[in-house]
């Protein structure tokens, strides 16, 4: 690998929000980047990237189709670097929670986090790097219990995951980000919204470039010496500065 083209980046859930912040930042350190998402939108961004002199490459695709995964991922090997970002996400209060609401978190979140990292380590050189969005959630998070579950069984998959290709020099980390400018955080109130700006340490709620920093430096051979760690990109929030006001509904 050169400075000018560190090798080939796979990113999960790529169209928009975090993971359209990861990609660009990607493409900016100079990677090729294979980029999918279940959106079609997912193709906007590439032509958007391409446009501006990218090395990209989109697809629609499911993270729990291991067969289509694995065709696109040997089109693109070796890979270098992966990401895993795609995820699901809702609130319910506790009483609510189905097992459906629990099988569709853990299928997605964990289960094609599995799927991709599994695929793509068998198509990744040595010394590589794999990242894996986890949430600050995974310390507990109101009316999000299957959520926060998911995210957590991600940090347990990380670490372990770690260890296992520790023998390929192979680097495994996770990042936690706290509330990120995303659509989720639109779907809340105003008032709601307000109410969280006011418990970050730094002031201002974290964008897609905030994730997108703590991904270029793990993935990036400065990260020498750093694996099977959970990185939290909060702003400071999980210090436990205060508490939101309870509500019906963290959306509403």
């Amino acid at each position: 690998m050169t400075d000018k083209h560190p090798g080939t980046a796979f990113v999960t859930g790529a169209a928009k929000g975090i993971g359209r912040g990861i990609v660009e930042r990607l493409v900016a350190d100079g990677y090729k980047v294979v980029a999918i998402d279940r959106l079609d939108s997912i193709h906007e961004l590439g032509e958007k990237l391409r446009a501006e002199g990218a090395d990209i490459v989109t697809d629609v695709a499911d993270i729990r189709d291991r067969a289509a995964l694995g065709a696109l991922m040997d089109r693109a090997a070796p890979l270098d670097v992966i990401v895993n970002n795609a995820a699901i996400t809702s609130t319910h209060r506790f009483e609510d929670l189905t097992e459906d609401h629990f099988r569709e978190a853990f299928d997605v979140n964990v289960v094609g986090t599995f799927v991709v990292a599994q695929e793509g380590a068998r198509r990744m050189r040595n010394g590589g790097r794999i990242i894996n969005i986890a949430s600050r959630s995974f310390a507990g998070a109101p009316q999000m219990a299957h959520y926060a579950a998911s995210k957590t069984a991600v940090v347990g998959l990380t670490r372990s995951m770690a260890i296992d290709l520790s023998p390929r020099d192979i680097r495994v980390n996770a990042i936690a980000p706290g509330v990120v400018d995303t659509d989720m955080l639109h779907y809340m109130s105003e008032e709601r919204q307000q109410a969280m700006l006011g418990l970050q340490l730094l002031g201002r709620i974290g964008q897609p470039e905030d994730i997108a920093r703590a991904v270029s430096f793990l993935a990036s051979p400065d990260n020498i010496y750093i694996t099977g760690q959970v990185m939290i990109v909060d702003g400071g929030r999980s210090l436990g500065q205060g508490q939101l006001p309870p509500e019906e509904s963290a959306y509403a």
